[in-house]
């Protein structure tokens, strides 16, 4: 009996280490080539070729110019100060290392929230 329940636990430890091992390390059958299927390696986009002309829209708010270096630190400051005052978000953009346009629609965005009475950084 007794090498019966250790042939049964020794069982038990190889399927359950078996069952932790992740996906990536079983191997796939690998594809015919000449039938036609393709590996999701083949299909999926890469990274943009560095031929293709830049847009601009990869850099995005990393580009732009902060706040304070825009309008001066004393500027920024209100116009920050006014942002957190205003925004009902967790983690508003209210920062003067931000663009001031991004502050300013931060400040839009949130005036146009309140339905009968703005706070008085509403309406300046």
């Amino acid at each position: 009996m007794r090498p019966f329940l250790s042939a049964c636990f020794a069982l038990s430890a190889a399927l359950a280490v078996a069952a932790c091992q992740s996906g990536e390390d079983r191997t796939a059958p690998a594809a015919d080539p000449g039938s036609g299927a393709q590996t999701i390696a083949e299909t999926a986009p890469g990274p943009a070729s560095s031929d293709q002309p830049d847009t601009g829209a990869e850099r995005g708010l990393a580009a732009q110019t902060a706040c304070r270096a825009d309008i001066g630190e004393a500027a920024a400051a209100r116009l920050v100060e006014r942002c957190i005052k205003v925004s009902p978000a967790t983690h508003p953009p209210c920062h003067a290392d931000n663009p001031c346009a991004l502050i300013r629609g931060e400040i839009d965005r949130s005036c146009k929230l309140w339905d009968k009475d703005p706070p008085a950084e509403c309406r300046s």
